[in-house]
């Protein structure tokens, strides 16, 4: 697994904005916290590792667009980087709640799914749904942001429902 340093090396080797740098390590500190609550409550073991350069590299593709789509951009980039494929799905999967296919052919991305399923994907994608910029923001911040924006009912529906998920894990 890659160190801080070497992630570090990788975004601005992608040309990443310091702000968007800063949002990943704000990100990245919210899912190891998570990590360690899920941990500590003994319902499941997180790879603290996976998560923690998932996070860190979540938002690479935002140096493409800041589309949908730069989950996509960004999980292309690093497997052409020869990044570990779990560290891709990450990144691939860790917008909103995740991509349905449809909602990713109306996007213009390849129609194929993009929910986050295992737990390393769930956690990156829920710790990345509580920050705005790099401000803690509640899952109802959230939810009310998405509403503003325009997001589909059913799309924020899996946002509080992986927030439910992540929650319950965390809870001794």
């Amino acid at each position: 697994m890659l160190h801080t340093k070497e992630i570090h090396s990788l975004l601005i080797t992608a040309g990443c904005e310091k702000r968007v740098i800063e949002h990943c390590e704000t990100v990245r500190r919210v899912a190891l916290d998570i990590t360690e609550k899920i941990l500590a409550a003994g319902h499941a073991v997180p790879d603290r590792d996976l998560v923690a350069a998932g996070a860190l590299l979540h938002d690479i593709g935002r140096c493409q667009t800041h589309s949908l789509g730069h989950g996509v951009a960004g999980a292309e980039w690093c497997r052409r980087t020869g990044l570990q494929e779990a560290v891709c799905l990450i990144i691939e999967r860790h917008v909103g709640g995740g991509l349905t296919a449809s909602e990713c052919e109306k996007a213009g991305l390849s129609p194929m799914d993009r929910i986050p399923t295992t737990l390393e994907e769930q956690i990156v994608a829920h710790a990345d749904n509580l920050v705005r910029g790099t401000t803690l923001i509640t899952i109802g911040e959230r939810v009310q942001r998405s509403l503003d924006q325009g997001i589909p009912p059913e799309s924020i529906e899996r946002i509080v429902s992986l927030a439910e998920k992540i929650d319950a894990l965390c809870r001794e």
